[in-house]
C-alpha cells in the first residue's frame, strides 16, 4: 500500500485528475458564457446575467484548483478547453445543458476526493470536501431554475420575473472558499 507521502504527488491519479478538473472548470465557464450570449440574444438580461455570474463562478474554481495546486508546489499547466454549444432551440435547452454539465462535474468532484482518499492524500481530500458542498448547491439551484423554465413554457417573460425577484436574495460570497490564483473575480 502506497502513502501520499511515499511518492511524489504528481505521480498519482489524484494530481491527473486536478489538472484535468482545471480544463473541465474552464469549459465549465465558457459553457456558461455560451449560454449567457444566446440568452442576452433573446432580450431575456436576467437569464443572460445570471448566466454571466454562474462563468465567473466557474472560472473561479478553476483558479482555486489552480492556487491549490501552486502552494502544493505541483506544476500547473494552463489548459485549452473544450467545445461549447452555442445554438439552443428555447430557454429550457441551455438550462438543461447547466444541469446535465453540473451533474459531470459532480461525478468528477466525487472521483478527486475518491482518488485522494485512496491516495491517503489527507489535504487533497479536504480541499475536495469544499468542492463537494459546491456542488449539491449548484445542482439544487439550477433543477429549481429548470422547474421553473419548464412551467413557464412559452412565457419566458416568468423566468425573468423569477430570476429578478430571487437576485434580490443573492447570497453573500463563501468565507470558507478556497483562494483563487489571482483573486477571485
Amino acid at each position: 500500500m502506497t502513502h501520499a507521502s511515499d511518492t511524489s504527488p504528481t505521480a498519482g491519479k489524484f494530481y491527473h485528475l486536478l489538472s484535468d478538473q482545471v480544463r473541465n472548470e474552464f469549459t465549465a465557464s465558457q459553457q456558461y458564457i455560451a449560454i449567457a450570449v444566446w440568452f442576452d440574444s433573446h432580450d431575456l438580461p436576467e437569464l443572460a446575467s445570471h448566466f454571466y455570474a454562474q462563468s465567473v463562478e466557474e472560472r473561479n474554481h478553476a483558479m482555486m484548483l489552480v492556487q491549490w495546486m501552486l502552494d502544493r508546489d505541483m506544476p500547473v499547466v494552463i489548459p485549452s478547453v473544450g467545445e461549447v454549444i452555442n445554438e439552443f432551440a428555447n430557454i429550457v435547452e441551455p438550462i438543461q445543458l447547466a444541469l446535465s454539465q453540473e451533474h459531470a462535474v459532480t461525478e468528477q468532484i466525487k472521483a478527486l476526493f475518491g482518488a485522494a482518499r485512496a491516495e491517503f492524500d489527507y489535504l487533497g481530500e479536504q480541499f475536495m470536501l469544499w468542492f463537494l458542498k459546491e456542488q449539491v448547491e449548484e445542482i439544487a439551484s439550477i433543477t429549481t431554475l429548470l422547474t421553473i423554465a419548464q412551467r413557464a413554457g412559452d412565457d419566458w417573460f416568468d423566468v425573468e420575473t423569477y430570476l429578478a425577484r430571487e437576485s434580490l436574495n443573492a447570497s453573500v460570497p463563501d468565507a470558507d472558499a478556497p483562494s483563487a490564483a489571482g483573486g477571485a473575480l
